[in-house]
């Protein structure tokens, strides 16, 4: 994917990392680029946070492991090309995924909230790590050794397929945005990923849906694998239509049907 630069991005006063039901749509404080919690629960492209997988009794026993760590916006979880084999389970906040292209270039691969885990490649033994893990907001998280994982999932094997799901959702996720890169033009690649950012962290907001989400031309372009100037057109034609209106960094859906259609995917579930 064309490159985008890591933002660095000032965290709120506190980090609300309040649940909320499943029936419901986040509703959290909104730092200068990104939300603090997201809905629980999965979204059209099956992103569900890997907490929310477990069942309550396997879930509160995987929240006892490791140590609490806190970390404030632009702090560094996880670098990219490190040897450390720790397991990251996030509780509140919310954190960027890079990957560096060159010396001055990084690439934002993805986003992870509260519930999420992150690192799982590294803490399977599979090689140093692969992306660099950036907080947004402020973060509380959990450093899992490896060891200590090993030894809680040889004793909990349910855990263990839960986990390996998730691995192979994620694998199935990159395989799909792989495939639609290559096969759609970049207006409809990009109305697909704010139809999953809508699901993922939509917040309804007056007569819209507010996606608490602050992303830069630059990393919506790396998201959706294009040039800038390609999907700064492809956002100008989104805003004529009344589909989406844009300000200061955050995005709102005017028109979820009509993105839907854009995306060439059907009608949303109301």
């Amino acid at each position: 994917m064309p490159g985008a630069p890591v933002v660095r991005c000032r965290a709120p006063r506190r980090a609300s990392g309040a649940p909320v039901g499943r029936a419901e749509t986040f509703a959290t404080s909104v730092s200068e680029c990104c939300p603090v919690r997201m809905t629980q629960g999965s979204n059209l492209n099956g992103r569900m946070a890997f907490l929310d997988t477990l069942p309550p009794e396997a879930r509160t026993a995987f929240e006892q492991l490791g140590s609490r760590r806190h970390y404030a916006g632009g702090d560094v979880l996880i670098h990219e090309g490190d040897h450390t084999q720790d397991l990251v389970v996030l509780h509140e906040g919310f954190v960027k995924v890079t990957v560096r292209l060159d010396r001055d270039r990084m690439s934002l691969m993805d986003i992870w909230i509260g519930g999420d885990v992150v690192g799982e490649g590294a803490a399977m033994g599979v090689g140093p790590r692969s992306a660099t893990v950036t907080a947004c907001t402020e973060v509380v998280a959990a450093v899992v050794p490896r060891s200590e994982l090993e030894a809680f999932l040889l004793a909990h094997p349910e855990i263990s397929l839960s986990l390996i799901q998730m691995v192979c959702g994620r694998l199935r996720r990159s395989d799909r945005l792989r495939l639609e890169l290559g096969g759609y033009p970049v207006p409809v690649r990009l109305a697909r990923v704010l139809v999953e950012l809508a699901t993922t962290y939509g917040r309804p907001d007056r007569n819209s849906l507010r996606i608490d989400v602050g992303l830069s031309q630059l990393e919506f372009a790396a998201l959706a694998g294009a040039r800038t100037r390609s999907v700064h057109k492809a956002l100008g034609q989104l805003r004529d239509k009344g589909i989406i209106s844009t300000d200061c960094r955050l995005t709102h859906v005017r028109d979820l049907a009509g993105l839907h259609k854009a995306a060439l995917l059907g009608a949303p579930i109301s």
